[in-house]
């Protein structure tokens, strides 16, 4: 049995959880997901729990047990409380701006500001010039957002300058050595 599938998901006051055929819902505080259940698991409620199950120990039914689990508990877990993910700016000039909150104006080194719009369901927050805070209710597509503008300018192994999560550390090289 899977570790992680066979842990029941606790719904919290305020989310009302619908199922129609494959497809599972959740509404909350924050707003709705919704989701189509891979293969052949199934999703039941149990008073205020959610129990994941699988129909044989197949090696398709073992993968996908543990993942519906985290996905269905991601979705009831971000549309009560939500989900952020922090970006540090480390470098001389490079700076944040969001003049709203759907689009991020980024100054990081190039002859150009890039702009980065924010899809449905992001929110930018600009506390700091040099902090980004990506927020929104789906996990996966604030961790996706966060990553992109990541690639934007990553963080280089010599001085560090780029864009970096928030406690994430770079290994740093030395540089070349001088001649004697």
């Amino acid at each position: 049995m899977s570790r992680i599938g066979k842990n029941p998901i606790t719904v919290p006051a305020g989310v009302t959880i619908s199922f129609d055929d494959r497809q599972i819902s959740v509404k909350g505080s924050k707003g709705s997901l919704s989701r189509t259940l891979p293969g052949s698991i199934t999703v039941r409620e149990s008073g205020d729990t959610l129990v994941v199950e699988r129909p044989d120990d197949e090696r398709m039914s073992r993968a996908l047990h543990g993942l519906t689990r985290t996905l269905v508990s991601n979705m009831v877990v971000g549309v009560s409380g939500g989900f952020t993910k922090e970006l540090e700016i480390q470098g001389v000039g490079y700076r944040a701006a969001a003049p709203t909150t759907k689009r991020l104006e980024l100054a990081l080194g190039f002859s150009h500001p890039v702009f980065v719009e924010a899809p449905e369901g992001i929110d930018f927050e600009v506390p700091t010039p040099t902090r980004i805070i990506v927020k929104g209710i789906d996990k996966e597509l604030v961790g996706q957002v966060a990553a992109n503008i990541r690639k934007i300018r990553k963080p280089e192994p010599y001085k560090g300058k780029g864009v970096r999560y928030q406690g994430e550390v770079v290994r740093r090289k030395a540089g070349k050595a001088a001649k004697k």
